[in-house]
């Protein structure tokens, strides 16, 4: 068994969304995450029309590409705020049926926004993170779709225990762990090992890319999405040159039952200088993924 391999377009900032999925034709991925967020070119506007949806889905159909994942950037599903929540699950609820229109099957969720050393009424904001998820979990699971929280710094599932925690208390069937090693790996928390022994069991989606760490950085950010150039503790690498040991990762996933996407979150978005254009980077990832001995 090998598994599917999209492409993601954080990794294409060069281009729209149709030219995103015309190469993933040509460097042989089976699909395409698409980011959901206004002002970028390889993005899906927040508020889209169907005339749009419809040339993007019609693209996909020509090329052969599945839409598997949009990603949104919500973040404050466990705002305080009872109308700031509401916006962003109100926000959602579009992408849910922008899922439905494509015959997509995940969203990439952030697990609520909690800024690096913020204490501040942690269990009543985890609370509205549950609540926020198990409403959305419900109109998802109507429209086939799972909402896959991702292992990411600046949220309330920065590790594997506190997503697989987190999961477990949502107790929600659509609503399961994207599994991102690299963001485990240079957030220092788990070791694959641990992390898979904890988290697998509910993981339906992956992220794979690689890095290599700067010298005597420690990790910091101020933002959710990624950190500032100052802020950095590592660069992004092609999959295959940096030190995230995906033969051993992707072996034991398999033992542990998964067959889902692996879906390159290839980062020339954020770090262009540290990786070269989607047409060499992520053709070269997706063939040293292909050539992993399962």
């Amino acid at each position: 068994m090998m598994f599917k391999i999209a492409g993601h377009t954080m990794g294409t900032p060069e281009y729209t969304v149709l030219e995103a999925i015309e190469l993933m034709h040509k460097i042989g991925a089976n699909g395409i995450e698409i980011v959901v967020q206004d002002d970028y070119r390889s993005g899906i506007p927040c508020n889209c029309d169907e005339k749009t949806l419809k040339e993007i889905k019609d693209c996909a159909e020509r090329n052969n590409i599945k839409i598997i994942c949009l990603t949104p950037y919500n973040s404050y599903f466990n705002s305080l705020d009872e109308k700031k929540r509401r916006q962003e699950i109100d926000a959602i609820k579009k992408v849910i049926d922008y899922c439905e229109f494509f015959g997509a099957k995940y969203i990439r969720i952030y697990g609520g926004n909690l800024a690096a050393g913020d204490n501040e009424k942690l269990a009543e904001r985890r609370a509205k993170l549950i609540e926020s998820m198990r409403e959305l979990g419900d109109i998802a699971a109507q429209k086939g779709v799972t909402l896959v929280i991702e292992n990411h710094f600046n949220t309330m599932s920065v590790s594997a225990k506190d997503s697989a925690a987190l999961i477990r208390d949502i107790n929600h069937p659509a609503v399961r762990i994207l599994y991102d090693q690299a963001n485990l790996t240079f957030t220092e928390n788990e070791d694959y090992l641990h992390a898979i022994a904890l988290q697998q069991q509910y993981v339906a989606y992956m992220h794979v890319k690689d890095l290599v760490f700067k010298k005597g950085v420690a990790f910091s950010s101020s933002n959710v999405a990624h950190p500032d150039e100052s802020e950095r503790n590592v660069y992004t690498r092609i999959v295959g040159e940096g030190v995230v040991p995906w033969p051993e990762i992707l072996r034991l996933v398999k033992e542990h039952g998964y067959e889902g996407w692996l879906s390159l979150e290839y980062e020339r978005r954020w770090h262009p200088d540290d990786i070269p254009d989607a047409s060499i980077g992520m053709k070269k990832s997706i063939e040293y993924l292909r050539s992993i001995d399962l």
